[in-house]
């Protein structure tokens, strides 16, 4: 046979196999509201960048008649190519061919572009829209989920590892996502959950539909388990986008450098934005914009344990990473899920060598039955453990209330952060000013004459005595006591500073968090 004639016959099977599932399948999934597993990667990577791999591979499966099914690429497409010419890795399951679901050869198709990504140390993309484990295929399906596990383990803080949840992720398949950085979900088309509406019912008797159990809202406000939320699917491919402009291709380098460019003080005028009371409020993404260049802050899980905000910004161009207690909600206080949102954000900066920028205003851990009961201490010990295992720049401001454990928590000196700066409106104490006078001057209440007058004056003694940044100062734990103002001038000095900082640990394994 001749080259023109193979050529023929090349594009012959080509065209079979890029036709996925089929017209008919093809139609009932834009039906369902969803792009086709070949629109997913083009909308996503830059024109004409995409290359793909794997094209012919075809199951081996002979039982429950699979011998006789043709699946084109067993249901998945994997291959290269570059966002904004970052290069990346991606897979994408495509549900018109049997579902999504994945086979041992579906999953050897994923290991591989993942074994890829690792060994030329670039990010790897995984587009989700699976039915889950083929049936057919029984301990093969299985054994491939476990290597795809294991890779997600390996490449964990050496690469970039995204999800994407287009549409349903159920069973051992949402353990993947679990594994990866950063997880994105579409309202109405992303679901997650171990066990499906069915089997709920079945074996509880309880009742629930696909989205209330595990849609883009529940992993976005509740579980935590999203990361960025979108209402369509080309809204979040340009949240993923624009996220590769913030981190680098891998563990080995920085992400590149932005012009440099002042923040918008029109908007944000960081000396009025904290309110002269101490008990109001405030917005502290406020307090992130007006030193960030261009007032920008792109910012993660921003409707999961709102009383923590955490993101990236640029200071002189560079990338930081924000850690930032929110007095908006629960005055700021870290809780479980609050612990649990800034400690894995920690140690992703560490990993990929993004400088910590950490905003300080919490009376503490929140008190009560159910966060004790769902172990706030070991929750919360997760925040004293990234901070103090992180070697990356560290610079702390704290800005109002700094009592107690969460004083030491939120990267205080004594987690070895490298600059602490303080406000003079900063209150760090053991406790808040009214607590501690209870405390310690109750006897003297209890036998004054007007006891609400003489708390009151015990109160203020407390507070001009301890509650302010002098005391803390005066020790060596606070570097500088600022005016607001000044706060972008000292961070940007202090990641100049420190831009060459060289820290290791004691040799070892591994240290051992309490997950």
């Amino acid at each position: 046979m001749s080259i023109k004639l193979k050529t023929v016959d090349l594009k012959k099977r080509m065209q079979q196999a890029l036709q996925g599932g089929g017209e008919k399948a093809i139609e009932k999934q834009v039906a369902m509201g969803k792009m086709t597993a070949r629109e997913r990667i083009v909308s996503l990577l830059d024109p004409n960048s995409f290359h793909e791999y794997d094209l012919f591979v075809e199951h081996a499966a002979k039982d429950f008649d699979m011998d006789k099914k043709f699946l084109p690429g067993d249901g998945v497409i994997t291959g290269t190519g570059t966002i904004s010419g970052f290069p990346v890795c991606i897979y994408a399951q495509d549900f018109t061919v049997a579902g999504g679901s994945l086979g041992l050869m579906h999953a050897r198709k994923i290991t591989k572009i993942m074994d890829h990504a690792l060994k030329l140390k670039v990010p790897i993309i995984g587009i989700n829209d699976s039915g889950g484990a083929r049936i057919q295929e029984g301990v093969n399906s299985l054994a491939g989920y476990g290597e795809i596990f294991y890779r997600n383990t390996q490449a964990s803080g050496v690469i970039p590892q995204i999800s994407v949840i287009l549409g349903p992720c159920a069973g051992g398949a949402v353990y993947s996502p679990a594994l990866t950085d950063f997880v994105f979900v579409v309202d109405k088309i992303s679901k997650m959950f171990i066990t499906g509406p069915e089997v709920i019912k079945s074996v509880l008797g309880e009742e629930i539909s696909m989205e209330d159990l595990g849609g883009a809202k529940v992993h976005s406000e509740i579980s935590g388990n999203a990361h960025f939320f979108s209402e369509s699917e080309n809204e979040c491919f340009q949240q993923i986008k624009k996220l590769f402009t913030y981190i680098p291709w891998n563990n080995s380098k920085k992400a590149d450098p932005f012009p440099k460019k002042s923040p918008n003080l029109k908007l944000y005028d960081i000396e009025k934005i904290i309110p002269t009371d101490p008990r109001q409020p405030y917005d502290v993404r406020n307090i992130i914009k007006a030193v960030s260049d261009d007032s920008e802050f792109f910012e993660i899980q921003e409707n999961f344990a709102a009383n923590i905000v955490i993101g990236f910004g640029r200071i002189n161009g560079q990338t930081v990473g924000f850690v930032a207690n929110q007095p908006l909600v629960l005055a700021g206080v870290l809780d479980v899920d609050s612990s649990d949102k800034a400690a894995r954000f920690i140690r992703f900066c560490d990993s990929f060598n993004i400088p910590l920028v950490t905003f300080v205003d919490l009376p503490g851990y929140l008190p009560g039955i159910d966060q004790e009961h769902s172990g706030v201490i070991r929750h919360g010990a997760k925040v004293l453990y990234s901070y103090s295992e992180a070697t990356v720049p560290k610079t702390t401001v704290i800005l109002r209330k700094a009592y107690g454990g969460g004083y030491i928590a939120m990267c205080s000196r004594h987690l070895r952060a490298d600059f602490v700066f303080a406000w003079p409106t900063a209150e760090i104490a053991v406790m808040g000013p009214e607590g501690a006078a209870n405390i310690i001057f109750r006897h003297a209440i209890a036998n004054s004459d007007n006891p609400e007058e003489t708390r009151k004056r015990k109160i203020s003694e407390y507070r001009k005595k301890f509650a302010n940044p002098y005391v803390a100062a005066a020790h060596g734990y606070i570097d500088a006591v600022i005016e607001p103002s000044e706060t972008r001038k000292f961070v940007i000095h202090a990641l100049e500073i420190s831009s060459q900082k060289s820290e290791r640990g004691p040799k070892k394994k591994h240290g051992i968090p309490p997950f």
